[in-house]
C-alpha cells in the first residue's frame, strides 16, 4: 500500500513524499524540474522487495513552490530532514540528473552513517569545465549560457528547451505526443525562474571530491547514457575510480528502458548489499 504524506522541512515548506513496500530502503531523487512520477516503473518494481521512497524537490511536483532555497546545497539539506523524519536507515540513495547533486551535497552535510550504497543516473559531479571535449560536462561553456540566457525566462522558453532536450537527450526512440506532453508537463510544474535558479546552480557546483569520497566509502554504481558513455566512463574512472559503471540508453533510460535498468539496479543491490 503506498502512503503518500507531506514532510515539512522548513517553516512552510513541504516535500511531497511517496512512501510504498517493507524491507531495505531505496530513495529516489529526479532530477532539474522533474518529479517522483518519472520513477514509476522502479516504484512498481522495487517496492515488491524493499520500502522505496520518492521525493519530489522543493519547487518541484506536488511540493511546496518556494523563493527561498532553490539551489543544490538546500536540496541536501531537506533531503537529510527527510531521511531523519521518515527514521531511514542502510539507505541505497538513487539520484538521477541534477538529483545526483542533492545525493553528493546530503553526504557532503552528513556522512555515511544512513548510507548503504549509492546509484548515480547520467550526471557528472562536475558540469561545466572549459576543456568540454576531455572532460563530462553537459555542453561548451556558450550553449549552457544560451540555455539560461534565452530559454528559461519565460514559461514558453522552458517549455521549448524541454521538447528539444527530451527529444534529443532523454529519450532514444520517437515519443507520441501525449508521451512528450506529459514529460514536459512534469517539468512545468517548476516556475521558470526558479528552473533558472536551479539550472545555474547545477552548473556551477563541483563535486568532484565527494563523488571520489563515496566511490570509496560505499558500493556505488554509476550509469551513464550511450552518446557520452566513452568520455563519462573515462571521466567516471578518474573521478570516482571505485565506482563500478554501466551504460544504458539515453539520459531518461529508467523510464524508456525500465526492464533492462531495473535489472542492473537489482544485480548491483544482489552484489553488493
Amino acid at each position: 500500500m503506498m502512503t503518500e504524506r507531506y514532510v515539512e522541512v522548513d517553516p512552510g515548506v513541504e516535500l511531497f513524499v511517496q512512501d510504498v513496500g517493507s524491507g531495505d530502503s531505496i530513495v529516489f531523487i529526479p532530477g532539474f524540474t522533474f518529479t517522483t512520477e518519472v520513477f514509476t516503473h522502479q516504484v512498481e518494481h522495487f517496492s515488491k522487495t524493499n520500502r522505496v521512497i520518492g521525493v519530489d524537490p522543493r519547487s518541484h511536483g506536488r511540493s511546496s513552490i518556494t523563493l527561498e532555497g532553490n539551489d543544490y546545497i538546500t536540496h541536501g539539506t531537506d533531503l537529510a530532514r527527510v531521511i531523519d523524519l521518515l527514521e531511514l536507515k542502510d539507505v541505497t540513495l538513487v539520484g538521477w540528473s541534477f538529483g545526483c547533486l542533492t545525493v553528493w551535497e546530503y553526504l557532503k552535510q552528513n556522512g555515511y552513517d544512513k548510507v548503504k550504497s549509492l546509484i548515480f543516473i547520467d550526471m557528472s559531479p562536475k558540469a561545466l569545465s572549459t576543456n568540454h571535449k576531455e572532460d563530462w560536462v553537459e555542453g561548451p561553456l556558450n550553449d549552457i549560457g544560451a540555455i539560461y540566457n534565452t530559454y528559461l525566462r519565460n514559461p514558453a522558453g522552458q517549455r521549448e528547451f524541454i521538447k528539444a532536450y527530451t527529444t534529443s537527450v532523454m529519450v532514444q526512440r520517437d515519443v507520441t505526443e501525449d508521451e512528450l506532453n506529459w514529460l514536459v508537463g512534469q517539468s512545468l510544474k517548476t516556475p521558470y525562474y526558479i528552473a533558472a535558479n536551479l539550472f545555474a546552480s547545477g552548473m556551477f557546483s563541483d563535486y568532484r571530491e565527494e563523488a571520489k569520497e563515496a566511490s570509496e566509502t560505499v558500493p556505488t554504481m554509476t550509469i551513464v547514457a550511450d552518446h557520452w558513455a566513452d568520455t563519462a566512463t573515462t571521466f567516471t574512472q578518474k573521478v570516482s575510480p571505485k565506482s563500478s559503471i554501466e551504460v544504458l540508453g539515453g539520459h531518461l533510460m529508467f523510464w524508456e528502458h525500465s526492464k533492462k535498468f531495473n535489472k542492473l539496479v537489482e544485480q548491483f543491490l544482489s552484489v553488493e548489499n
